[in-house]
């Protein structure tokens, strides 16, 4: 090893058991509800967040940028997802007014009409799959956790600059 490479700090045997749960949860969690919202409705868990998080702010429109940041994703990766929801009507692409280089995604009547339709039933899977598996004091827990792993005072500063708030769309 050369100078100044440390050892890594290895997971102990606890640990590796932990994170290995983590995985082997999460991916089921996230499987089973984009199955089921895919064979309801045709569309994918990513694509229904895309119309929930267009659908919470002002004008159900949001740059691109902005949303590729929200959800976490690479900007192609959204640029393609965004690309099969306008083919379907649910999205629409538009040049930002304040900045003719980006560019804005809007959540058209059409999005947010099958939007309110299909949030019942993931509603429902997101509830069969998660929360009433955890119950009440475990989801709380989880909540908790989880939001160690984000930077929720980041997401809330960023919120208030953009005059957005928590969301109270379904989810």
């Amino acid at each position: 090893m050369s100078a100044g490479m440390q050892e890594p700090r290895w997971l102990d045997a606890e640990q590796q058991r932990a994170w290995r749960e983590f995985l082997r949860g999460s991916a089921r969690v996230l499987d089973a509800i984009d199955h089921d919202l895919e064979a309801e409705t045709g569309l994918s868990l990513n694509e229904y967040e895309v119309m929930v998080r267009l659908s919470e702010v002002p004008g159900r429109t949001m740059r691109m940028s902005v949303l590729a940041d929200n959800l976490v994703h690479s900007r192609s990766r959204l640029t393609h997802t965004v690309r099969r929801m306008e083919e379907t009507g649910l999205v629409v692409r538009e040049s930002c007014p304040d900045d003719r280089r980006g560019v804005n995604c809007r959540l058209t009547d059409a999005g947010f009409e099958r939007l309110r339709s299909i949030a019942p039933g993931h509603v429902a899977s997101v509830r069969r799959h998660l929360v009433d598996r955890l119950g009440p004091e475990r989801m709380q827990q989880l909540g908790a956790i989880m939001a160690l792993l984000t930077d929720d005072e980041e997401d809330e500063a960023d919120a208030a600059a953009h005059g957005r708030t928590r969301s109270t769309a379904p989810r």
